[in-house]
């Protein structure tokens, strides 16, 4: 392969590191271009949720592009988003009956904290500040990385961030981070709180208790500040429900969602907004409107395909599948006893645990290495440092389970 020109993601190309060239997938498996397969065992960075090149999802988008490719969604409007936007609606709870469309989780975010100081702007209230939990990731666009942990990730651009309230991580009975909470809502001037249902992903995969999560909503249904749900892993079944926040009986004022809204297929966000977050920016003024969108905002082919993964969950047992996957996942990281794997956990489809090590985290050299041992075995992981997990697609069968945790165990236990 020639001297590639392409800038990859949190890739540094320094390292010289073998890139596989992929000419097509299937199911839980990669192709590529050399012959090599790999298994997809982290659903190509948590997108992939029926598995790849699902039919249906396929045949919508093919049947799209010969209606309509594009359109400017600024007072025009297309049947593929009327569609998807009552289908969403139809899914979570009142009083979540608007959505939002954009292009990205991070912008789903975005729009998310816009909308929430909007809220209180068009009420005549001063409320700005932004409540946050620590070690959160919540995109790479200047808002998401602002309310996400500060660190490696984000620390060049420092002088771009505005300041966010931060409570801590659950600890045991979860009362630090209540406490904090707590104190940072009876702040007049707090305007929202953000937070990843149940496991927080990029900040290590992890978790906490439901009970935990609807403490939290609970409290800032007192102080009146609005509740945040960054559903764009947690969504679609990653954590045994469709959403992560139903386990807690928790209604958000606003839901993020990306990732498998398509089945992963093709990008596509959506913020779901209450009626009243709708209302306060429904007025006769033209000040008053929320000013946010993108030139591909619900395009008809990515709102197509979004409508086939809302079929596949209505009219497949998706739900049974996970169930049976998160059982699956359990059986098999119960089976890893090594020494050198330390703080295993689950939450539904996902598992995770950390490899012992001096210098733990995101910069740990450990991960590199292991991905790129587990890439010459076939197998797709990607480890955040010292942190390992597992997220396969739904469609994944047992016997490719089993090639992931033999490999894990090999690879531990090996010299």
């Amino acid at each position: 392969m020639t001297h590639s020109l392409v800038w990859h993601p949190f890739t540094q190309h320094g390292l010289d590191d073998d890139i596989p060239l992929i000419a097509r997938a299937e199911g839980a498996w990669l192709y590529g271009a050399d012959g090599r397969q790999w298994l997809d065992c982290i659903s190509s960075w948590w997108v992939t949720t029926h598995g790849h090149g699902h039919p249906k999802i396929m045949a919508a988008i093919r049947a799209q592009t010969v209606k309509l490719d594009q359109l400017i969604f600024a007072g025009w409007t297309h049947e593929p988003a009327e569609t998807l936007a009552r289908a969403l609606v139809s899914l979570v709870p009142d009083p979540l009956n608007y959505a939002f469309f954009s292009d990205s989780g991070s912008t789903s975010v975005e729009v998310a904290l816009k909308m929430a100081l909007g809220f209180w702007r068009n009420r005549g209230e001063t409320r700005h500040k932004i409540v946050v939990m620590e070690h959160s990731y919540h995109g790479d666009t200047i808002g998401a990385m602002s309310v996400g942990a500060r660190g490696v990730y984000n620390a060049a651009y420092a002088p771009l961030l505005f300041d966010v309230v931060r409570v801590p991580f659950p600890e045991r009975a979860g009362q630090n981070t209540l406490d904090a909470l707590e104190a940072a809502c009876r702040d007049p001037h707090t305007a929202a709180f953000i937070v990843e249902p149940l496991i927080l992903g990029a900040g290590g995969m992890l978790i906490y208790p439901a009970s935990i999560l609807a403490e939290m909503r609970a409290i800032c249904v007192r102080h009146h500040v609005l509740f945040i749900a960054d559903e764009v892993m947690t969504g679609w079944g990653r954590t045994g429900t469709l959403f992560a926040c139903e386990q807690a009986g928790v209604t958000p004022d606003l839901m993020c969602l990306s990732k498998g809204l398509t089945g992963g297929a093709i990008p596509l966000a959506v913020t779901l907004a209450s009626d009243a977050i709708y209302d306060a920016h429904r007025t006769p003024h033209r000040a008053d409107m929320f000013y946010h969108s993108s030139s591909y905002t619900a395009n008809p082919i990515a709102c197509a395909a979004a409508n086939a993964n809302l079929t596949i969950w209505r009219d497949e047992p998706v739900l049974a599948r996970v169930a049976t996957l998160a059982e699956q996942q359990e059986t098999y990281l119960a089976a890893l006893t090594h020494p050198a794997l330390i703080n295993q956990r689950q939450c539904g489809t996902i598992t995770a645990m950390e490899i012992a090590s001096d210098t733990p985290g995101y910069l740990d050299d450990i991960g590199p290495r292991l991905a790129s041992e587990f890439r010459n075995r076939g197998l797709l992981l990607r480890p955040m440092g010292n942190t390992l997990y597992v997220m396969p697609p739904y469609c994944i069968a047992v016997e490719e389970l089993d090639q992931i945790y033999t490999a894990v165990a090999d690879v531990i236990g090996g010299p």
